[in-house]
This record gives structure tokens, C-alpha cells and sequence, in this order.
């Protein structure tokens, strides 16, 4: 029998620090949610699963578009301390799933229970541009120029487990990890996953998903002066599941 799982989600990171290095020159971000979405200019998120008995798919598809976020720089050189970082990341999973348990559904009875292993591939596409200010240059004495930009899309060896189990037949508890990565491309490739939270069924085929989750990224290539960036985030989720 066929089971499948549809969801779409929103990711509201209320911290997120990162580093953007470009040869050797490194500007930092330290942000909370409303310097985010003050940058924010697109985001989609959405998960989905399927199965047939108890081996299937699924996959995480998430693209987030930012503007020019404020930075700061290294205090050497000509440079002021202040920088711009613009971001587009795209982050694609597709892994095969086997699961321990009870199919999951909208409703069931409590103490049901489903566990489930999946292993595949995460596909990242990053591109971050840096803007500095320069001292001694322009009719002001103070002038623009790009530093530089980073951008790559590589696969990364993924594996992660996921969970739920349910408190009342509406009420469910769930959790995930991933990892991603193992530095198998450039001198550091990393990514993860970290969440948990709180289902509730709004009909007998829907659930409304609360939770908190941490996501972490880093890539620096193995170049002299070399490449990268990292990002690490934590905040709320929340979003509609639907089952079918």
C-alpha cells in the first residue's frame, strides 16, 4: 500500500550568525529575525515523503534569496570595518527511507510510535557576494567596491533519523537529525539538522507543526588563500502536513 506525506513549512531563524570568506577576506553577519526579514526578498520551503510498505522517499527542498545584510570586516588594511553580504542558498535533499513502527498518519493512538533511517544525497547551491566601504577612495573619501563573490553547487553524502510519537490520538511529539557532508569536497563540507517539536491534528488527514530547529553549514575550499563561508541558524518552524 502507498502512503505519502506532503508538507509545506516556514523557517524563522531568531539567530543567525555566519562568516563569508572570499581569498582570505572574511566578513561576519550577526543578525536576529528582524534584521533578517528587513533582507529577506524570497523563501520556499516544503518536505515531502513516500512509501510502499515500509521502504520509500523523501525529500527537503529549501531556497531562501537575501539582500544586502550589514557585516563586519577584519580591522587590517584600508578597509572602515563595514561590509554588505548578499545571499542566495538553495539546499535539495533526496534520501531513501525505512521505517520501525507505525505508519504515520494524522491520528492514531497514544504511545504509537514511527522511527525512520534515511541516507541519500543533499545538493547545496550557494552564492554570497561581499561589498565593502574603502577608506581613501571616491570624491568623499569613501568609496564601494566588491570583494568579491563565492558561489558553488556541489552533493554531500547525507544520512539522518527522524521520529514521532503520539501523546493523545491528535497531540504528537517528533523529532530529526541529519548531517551532511563528512568534508568528503574541499578542505571543510559540513551540514546539519537538529529539531523537535509538537504536531496537532486540525482534521483526519492534517497537522499543524510547531517546533524548534537548528540548521549549521560550512564549506571552505582548499585553495591558497581560500574560499567558503558558514552559517549557523536557530529559531521557529511551523507548518501544515498533510496526509494521504
Amino acid at each position: 500500500m502507498w502512503r505519502g506525506s506532503l508538507e509545506l513549512y516556514g523557517f524563522a531563524p531568531l539567530k543567525a550568525t555566519g562568516t563569508t570568506r572570499i581569498r582570505g577576506f572574511e566578513a561576519d553577519v550577526d543578525q536576529d529575525l528582524g534584521d533578517i526579514l528587513d533582507a529577506l526578498e524570497w523563501a520556499t520551503y516544503v518536505r515531502g515523503s513516500v512509501e510502499r510498505d515500509r521502504w520509500g522517499l523523501l525529500t527537503d527542498l529549501s531556497y531562501v534569496r537575501l539582500g544586502a545584510q550589514g557585516a563586519r570586516t577584519g580591522p587590517g588594511g584600508r578597509l572602515t570595518g563595514k561590509a554588505e553580504v548578499t545571499e542566495r542558498l538553495g539546499t535539495y535533499d533526496l534520501a531513501v527511507r525505512y521505517r520501525f513502527g507505525e505508519p504515520e498518519t494524522a491520528v492514531a493512538e497514544p504511545g504509537a510510535f514511527s522511527l525512520i533511517p534515511y541516507a541519500g544525497v543533499r545538493v547545496i547551491d550557494a552564492s554570497l557576494d561581499v561589498d565593502v566601504e574603502v577608506l581613501g577612495a571616491g570624491p568623499l573619501g569613501v568609496d564601494v567596491e566588491r570583494e568579491g563573490t563565492f558561489g558553488r553547487t556541489w552533493a554531500q553524502p547525507l544520512v539522518g533519523v527522524q521520529g514521532q510519537v503520539f501523546l493523545s490520538p491528535r497531540l504528537r511529539a517528533f523529532a530529526r537529525a541529519d548531517i551532511g557532508g563528512f568534508n568528503l569536497s574541499g578542505d571543510q563540507d559540513l551540514s546539519g539538522n537538529a529539531q523537535v517539536g509538537l504536531g496537532y491534528a486540525v482534521g483526519d488527514s492534517t497537522h499543524l507543526n510547531l517546533s524548534w530547529r537548528y540548521l549549521g553549514l560550512r564549506y571552505r575550499n582548499d585553495r591558497s588563500p581560500s574560499s567558503g563561508f558558514r552559517i549557523d541558524e536557530n529559531g521557529i518552524e511551523l507548518g501544515i502536513k498533510f496526509f494521504f
